[in-house]
């Protein structure tokens, strides 16, 4: 003889449901997090064919041939360096460097200098209504084997670098702080928070009605 499954008893019962709901609210409570969504920081550009490219050596590896105009945008940006805001001038050689003659023995390098916006500034940088840096431009004489951040450091000083190696600041600019990671709402979270989804926590607490609901009817039964 095949004997129906016994009943759940009501302490067992209240174990299991108990459990359940705390499973679904420690998925809502650990959902959605805070994730980094852009870094503020100086990023390096050559011209090339007309347009801005991003340069994928750092200024202490890459040498500048004769001609050559680098590029530095300081903004709030992506990491990984292509989605960067760009400089907002153009980099032709010709005219940024047309009042510097050429020397023998020597190279020239343009440098197109963009200090960003406002809101790309860090916190407590500008004064209320105050503005970064006018962007501005340089010709840069300098020895054939000198790199990017030579070339750099004979137009804008003073640069400031962080233990890493890392360019902090150009000209001074800004006067504190390296490559900080801006924090913002993980994905599917609501609002501008990186904490739960305020529709989850309500879900799982109607679980946890129903539960509550279930076992008092079980008990109610016996």
């Amino acid at each position: 003889m095949i004997h129906p499954p016994a009943r759940l008893r009501p302490r067992t019962a209240a174990a299991a449901l108990t459990a359940a709901v705390l499973l679904v609210l420690l998925g809502v409570l650990t959902a959605s997090p805070a994730h980094a969504t852009g870094y503020r920081y100086w990023s390096f550009w050559k011209w090339s064919a007309g347009a801005w490219t991003y340069q994928q050596q750092g200024p202490a590896v890459y040498v500048p041939p004769d001609g050559a105009v680098d590029g530095w945008r300081f903004a709030v940006s992506p990491d990984g360096g292509r989605d960067a805001a760009r400089p907002g001038a153009g980099g032709d050689f010709d005219a940024l460097c047309a009042a510097t003659p050429a020397q023998a023995g020597r190279k020239r390098v343009a440098v197109v200098l963009d200090f960003g916006t406002a809101a790309d500034a860090p916190p407590g940088t500008l004064a209320a209504g105050a503005a970064p840096p006018a962007a501005r431009t340089a010709c840069a004489v300098v020895p054939v084997a000198a790199g990017s951040a030579e070339v750099l450091a004979a137009v804008a000083p003073p640069l400031r670098y962080d233990t890493a190696g890392i360019l902090c600041a150009i000209a001074g600019y800004p006067a504190a702080g390296c490559g900080e990671a801006l924090s913002g709402p993980g994905p599917g979270a609501a609002g501008g928070g990186g904490g739960p989804n305020l529709g989850l926590v309500a879900g799982g607490a109607a679980v946890a009605v129903l539960a509550a609901g279930a076992l008092w009817q079980t008990r109610r039964r016996r």
